[in-house]
């Protein structure tokens, strides 16, 4: 089954909130390798200008991919995720992620196509804080390889 197209332009209710820990952004920073300090101890980050631990830039994509779920596992989408690559991730950083936030992220579905043979989804999700001020907006591209 194809991407659905008629999916371009929807937006998901919000998804969370996303209670951020400093055992969850430590444990990140270790997967990919960030050694800074501030990723791991609070006097260190306090001293930086964090009120807490701060994330590294890419643990946004662990909240985005929560978002994400509500499109990928909707049945007429045509998302087969059996199928899927990774095309392209993006983010724009409105202040740095801290342990102790609490985020709120909501999906959107900017384009969903065909070209060659394969769909093309892109995605925004914009998180933001218990206040509703913006934090971080992540975009994503995936391909769902054609079976040609």
């Amino acid at each position: 089954m194809p991407v659905n197209p008629d999916y371009a332009g929807r937006e998901y209710p919000p998804a969370g909130p996303f209670e951020v820990t400093r055992e969850q952004l430590t444990a990140f920073a270790d997967a990919v390798g960030a050694t800074g300090a501030a990723h791991r101890d609070p006097e260190v980050a306090r001293a930086m200008g964090h009120a807490d631990v701060v994330a590294p830039p890419t643990f946004a994509v662990r909240l985005a991919q929560q978002c994400e779920a509500q499109l990928v596992q909707d049945p007429d989408a045509g998302i087969d995720f059996s199928r899927v690559v990774h095309g392209q991730e993006g983010f724009v950083h409105h202040r740095p992620i801290v342990a102790g936030d609490s985020l709120t992220g909501t999906l959107h579905v900017d384009t969903m196509r065909e070209a060659g043979g394969h769909g093309m989804v892109a995605t925004r999700v914009e998180l933001t804080d218990a206040d509703g001020a913006a934090v971080t907006t992540v975009t994503s591209t995936i391909v769902v390889r054609g079976e040609g």
